[in-house]
């Protein structure tokens, strides 16, 4: 099958910021770097919107989704803050990465460095439908949190 095309343009501040791209033939997610014109300290507790020197625009029925790279939340404890972060089908704004320092110490991002990932999601259009009467019944119920075991 062949790949569907996500269209990306460079910003102009950032022309040698590498695209995003897989790091194995598997990979689902496309590494981000960030595109910081000198390193950044994240202090412990800290957050901040990193830029990532590109603009994209996911094709017609998909998101983007901005999530995680797993091995800095489980050696730095850094993360992405609203994860997964959506990019809409209609944006066209710069990516910019929420990162947030849930680590023990510091954490020092270098401009390149890969600090998130992003992964194409497909939509399906909904819409929402009031109604007079509630839902249909279900053997859960109204159960919430922990109703279906620990």
């Amino acid at each position: 099958m062949p790949d569907i095309p996500v269209r990306i343009q460079r910003i102009p501040e950032c022309p040698a910021m590498p695209l995003p791209k897989r790091s194995s033939a598997g990979a689902s997610g496309f590494d981000i770097c960030a595109a910081l014109e000198k390193p950044l300290v994240l202090k412990k507790g800290e957050r901040a919107l990193i830029p990532s020197g590109f603009r994209i625009a996911p094709p017609t029925g998909w998101e983007i989704q901005v999530r995680p790279r797993s091995g800095l939340a489980l050696k730095y404890g850094v993360t992405v803050l609203n994860t997964p972060g959506t990019i809409d089908q209609d944006y066209r704004g710069p990516l910019m990465i929420i990162l947030i320092n849930l680590g023990d110490s510091d954490f020092t991002i270098n401009p390149g460095d890969r600090i998130a990932q992003i992964v194409p999601q497909r939509i399906y259009p909904i819409g929402i439908e009031e109604v007079d009467s509630f839902l249909d019944e279900t053997p859960r119920g109204e159960g919430g949190f922990g109703s279906t075991g620990t």
